[in-house]
């Protein structure tokens, strides 16, 4: 057998090379839209507090299954004896029905008190989507600034390279010492560390943003998106007015309500109950069926008399979750009130930082063009050129984490003022 000849060797080993990117798995591309309608219909925590309302919701049902008619049936039978003639049987069978008349608005109150915990459970489930849009949004933000760190760490990485081979070329020359020589040599290693941190970090937002769109497991990711906020900030908020909107004050307001519909039942604990009452049946020896049918019908008065204080005891207790709702909810009002105008500033900060920082981009660029003329051309020294050098690199840096805090920023005042995964 002939050994390969190198050309073909090459091409060989070529193909090797290329086979792990062949096979690698396709990147999955997600925009900011469809990554809100994958997390509403499959992440964990919406699955979860859906059910709860439902819970919420068939408890309101058993409680207001008292204010119904009730109805039950039996039958029954027996035979014995020590032989067949001999043996004797009975037979009983029965309808009975019962209808509450009067309780003192006691199981009403109750009713009532499940409708309005039915309610807040609706409003937690508007909590858990607000910080499920806040979380996916966050990882949406960071997956979009790891993909672009990836890309500049790159650029900056190519200009590195550059810079030393040009200082290289200096120093053999006679131009440069070895101090700007090892300079150079350190800006790329770090250049090139950046550029191996930037795809780490990369692999993480990837991950980070899976699991927030409620996936087990995915693929590479990529999204799509501009750095750029869509709410305004031209005109100041009412602080006031979108406090009382949010869903965690209307849920305690919901739980203050349905403890004042507690208290109510508890009140009417003292009062009479009254119901109504009818059934019809009988029961006969041996003849099957009953060779008659009985009917009966009246009035049930039950009347409280005495329960060792816990009535008064249930009541108390019952005051005391309503006061103590009312000021949770005063306390949670003053509360909002503060994150509303905290996340405001930090959104308006980073809105007009990023002008700031594109203002200090321009310029760098500008210097370092020119700095790049005059250092080939001997016009500044090394320490001039290498100092505006990273003042480059670290004003795209700026501008980027800038840009990237803006949406963040962006997306802590969406969640402050109560923005579901409707939110856009």
């Amino acid at each position: 057998m002939r050994p390969l000849r190198p050309a073909l060797l090459a091409v060989v080993l070529q193909l090797f090379a290329l086979m792990p990117t062949a096979f690698a798995a396709p990147v999955e591309t997600l925009d900011w839209a469809q990554c809100l309608a994958e997390a509403a219909g499959r992440h964990p925590d919406l699955r979860s507090a859906a059910e709860s309302v439902r819970q919420f919701e068939a408890q309101r049902r058993i409680v207001k299954g008292g204010m119904l008619p009730s109805v039950s049936a039996s039958a029954g039978g027996e035979r014995s004896g020590s032989s067949a003639a001999s043996a004797t049987g009975a037979w009983s069978y029965g309808v009975t029905a019962s209808q509450l008349l009067f309780d003192g608005a006691k199981t009403s109150s109750e009713v009532k008190s499940a409708t309005e915990t039915v309610k807040a459970s609706r409003y937690s489930e508007e909590s858990v989507s607000v910080d499920t849009r806040y979380a996916l949004r966050t990882a949406f933000v960071q997956l979009l600034t790891a993909q672009k760190q990836v890309s500049l760490a790159q650029e900056i990485m190519t200009k590195r390279k550059q810079n030393l081979r040009l200082i290289a070329l200096l120093y053999k020359s006679g131009t440069e010492h070895i101090g700007s020589l090892s300079k150079a040599q350190a800006d790329l290693a770090e250049a090139e560390f950046e550029v191996a941190q930037a795809r780490r970090g990369l692999e993480l937002a990837q991950v980070m943003l899976g699991t927030q769109l409620g996936r087990a497991s995915s693929g590479p990711l990529r999204v799509t998106g501009r750095f750029t906020a869509s709410q305004q900030t031209r005109q100041s908020p009412d602080f006031d007015r979108i406090a009382k909107e949010s869903p965690t004050y209307l849920n305690l307001t919901a739980q203050k309500d349905a403890a004042g519909y507690s208290l109510q039942a508890a009140r009417s604990a003292f009062m009479p109950s009254v119901y109504l009452s009818t059934g019809f049946g009988n029961s006969a020896f041996r003849q099957l069926p009953p060779d008659r049918t009985d009917w009966q019908a009246g009035i049930d008065v039950s009347v409280p008399i005495y329960a060792g204080g816990s009535g008064k005891a249930g009541v108390a207790k019952a005051r005391a979750l309503v006061n103590q709702l009312g000021a949770d909810e005063e306390s949670l009002y003053l509360s909002l009130k503060r994150s509303l105008a905290q996340a405001w500033k930090s959104f308006v900060d980073a809105s007009e930082n990023v002008d700031v920082q594109k203002k200090f981009l321009a310029a760098a660029s500008e210097r370092a063009r020119i700095a790049d003329a005059q250092y080939s051309a001997g016009l500044v020294s090394f320490n001039e050129w290498t100092i505006i050098e990273d003042n480059l690199v670290t004003a795209k840096k700026s501008y980027l984490n800038a840009q990237s805090n803006l949406l963040t920023a962006e997306a802590a005042w969406v969640q402050a003022k109560g923005g579901t995964l409707e939110s856009r």
